[in-house]
């Protein structure tokens, strides 16, 4: 009898715990941590999801999403790999939202609302210091027949340059499948836009970056102890290799690539290269059957020297089920790369490590799949999005002793910080002085006696470094910020944003720590 009123108890301390849980104190905390990044005004989401208001009139869609584990998107296997800026809910946050999906979506004391994190609209990065467009491109995909076409633009550049940042931003997201950045040094590469272009025409295309839906921008590490590049030679070809599938026909798209780079004479710059190592071009897809399929690099033995790998980006397309990439180290150890169990065309990567993995020489790179075909035809491969693919690209780089022991995702972090120019109306506060070394003072020129007011320091992808002042109720004509997290340890230098909720208005501002 004891242990079943200990049960009742548990069970109706559960409930309470759930009812009590509301937007303002449980609930924005999570959406700002791991949904907006996509989901604010003018991100890559179509719909906003940084006020209640908006969450509150998804709800139907969100639980759905969020219990199906739909969303956010990441698919990656996390007990396989660590990769960095992860955004995969914990089993915590889900039961959180689905809890207060569940008791009612319970506002709660709107002035406890944290403010949310500022992002830049349009363009992540900013600026950069080189921008090419493709020209309006009308799509010709038809009934069975996607459109893949390749333009070639002069880069225009007088003299090399060194890569530390590429960011692609479609100009038709709806239609955009993936983008393929090349640079050609020999300007044999050409336009074509006969719809069959998958890649370019010219053997001395390099590949650079690529996009697809969900995509981040590459951002490399420029630290002094640890600088990494990519070459542009001066007066090469940027390639755009671009993909429309079935259903685009008769749209408009305008994709454009910015490039950020080092200062002219910059030193110690490691190159970064990237290729697709594993790749299968000979397989065959019975209908009505599940089959696997294989790739192995190099075809026997293994690779000839130690090399770093930064990223690992798999492909496939809609009969894909799952893969698996990884190497097989001369002392028989597994490389762990990548494992999706459950493939997902529309959410596709360069996922860059949390640590570089080393592929010492004589490591054999490997790649499993699996495809389901339930079409009543033989699917082989091709360029179609109802061909199939089976390929896996790779960021890597000569390996020198410690690369294993570098942190990428913080390293990544610092450099996306630091070339982000933003400018954010400032209204009622003065922050000074910014940039900053030790400490920078914040002043609120119109705050009243009895004003209600929260004030949080955010990085650059949203995520809370510091809450300044958390009650919805202070009196306050100035604050310092030292520089530290909620940890009270010293953050790194870069681009941060304070957030303020003064009353019912939100205030932003950034400021750069060096």
């Amino acid at each position: 009898m004891m242990k079943n009123y200990s049960l009742l108890l548990a069970l109706v301390l559960s409930a309470f715990s759930a009812k009590s849980q509301t937007w303002s104190d449980d609930v924005a905390e999570i959406f700002y941590e791991k949904c907006t990044k996509c989901h604010h005004q003018g991100g890559l989401a179509p719909f906003s999801l940084t006020q209640y208001s908006e969450v509150s009139s998804m709800a139907a869609a969100i639980y759905d999403a969020v219990n199906d584990e739909v969303m956010p998107p990441w698919p990656p296997d996390n007990d396989y790999q660590q990769y960095a800026h992860n955004r995969a809910l914990s089993e915590s946050e889900k039961s959180t939202i689905l809890n207060w999906l569940d008791f009612g979506l319970i506002e709660g004391n709107a002035a406890n609302t944290p403010p949310p994190p500022v992002y830049n609209i349009g363009s992540l990065l900013g600026p950069g210091d080189l921008e090419l467009q493709i020209p309006t491109h009308t799509s010709t995909a038809s009934a069975g027949s996607d459109d893949y076409s390749c333009y070639a633009i002069p880069n225009g550049l007088t003299a090399g340059r060194k890569i530390k940042a590429i960011e692609i931003i479609p100009g038709n997201r709806e239609i955009v499948h993936h983008c393929l950045i090349y640079v050609d040094p020999s300007n044999t590469a050409t336009t074509n836009t006969s719809g069959s272009c998958g890649s370019p025409n010219s053997a001395n295309a390099i590949l650079l970056m690529g996009y697809t839906p969900g995509s981040s921008p590459l951002t490399l590490p420029s630290s002094n102890s640890f600088k990494l590049g990519m070459d542009m030679p001066a007066n090469s070809t940027i390639i755009f290799a671009l993909h429309y599938p079935d259903g685009s026909g008769g749209e408009q798209d305008s994709t454009k690539v910015i490039f950020h780079f080092y200062p002219i004479g910059e030193t110690g710059i490691r190159n970064v290269y990237a290729d697709a190592f594993l790749e299968n071009w000979s397989f065959a897809l019975p209908p009505g059957q599940s089959t696997n399929v294989t790739a192995q690099f190099p075809p026997s033995g293994g690779v000839p020297s130690n090399y770093s790998v930064l990223s690992v980006f798999p492909h496939m397309h809609l009969l894909g089920e799952s893969m698996k990439v990884y190497g097989i180290k001369p002392n028989l150890d597994t490389l762990k790369l990548i494992n999706v169990p459950e493939w997902d065309f529309h959410w596709q990567d360069f996922y860059f490590f949390k640590n570089i993995q080393v592929a010492n020489a004589g490591t054999s790179l490997r790649l499993e799949a699996t495809y389901n075909n339930t079409t009543g035809s033989m699917v082989l491969p091709g360029l179609n999005t109802t061909d199939e693919m089976c390929l896996a690209y790779m960021h890597y780089m000569p390996y020198m002793p410690g690369d294993e022991l570098i942190d990428m995702e913080e390293l990544m972090n610092n450099e996306t910080s630091s070339i982000l120019e933003l400018q954010h109306e400032m209204r009622g506060v003065k922050i000074a002085p910014n940039p900053f070394s030790e400490s920078i003072e914040i002043t609120l020129e119109q705050l009243k006696q009895g004003d209600a007011l929260q004030i949080r320091v955010y990085d650059f992808t949203g995520k809370l470094v510091k809450t300044l002042v958390a009650t919805s109720s202070f009196d306050l004509e100035s604050l310092i910020w030292d520089g530290t997290n909620d940890l009270n340890q010293e953050v790194s230098n870069g681009m941060y944003y304070l957030s303020i909720r003064h009353n019912d208005e939100l205030i932003s501002a950034p400021m750069v720590k060096n």
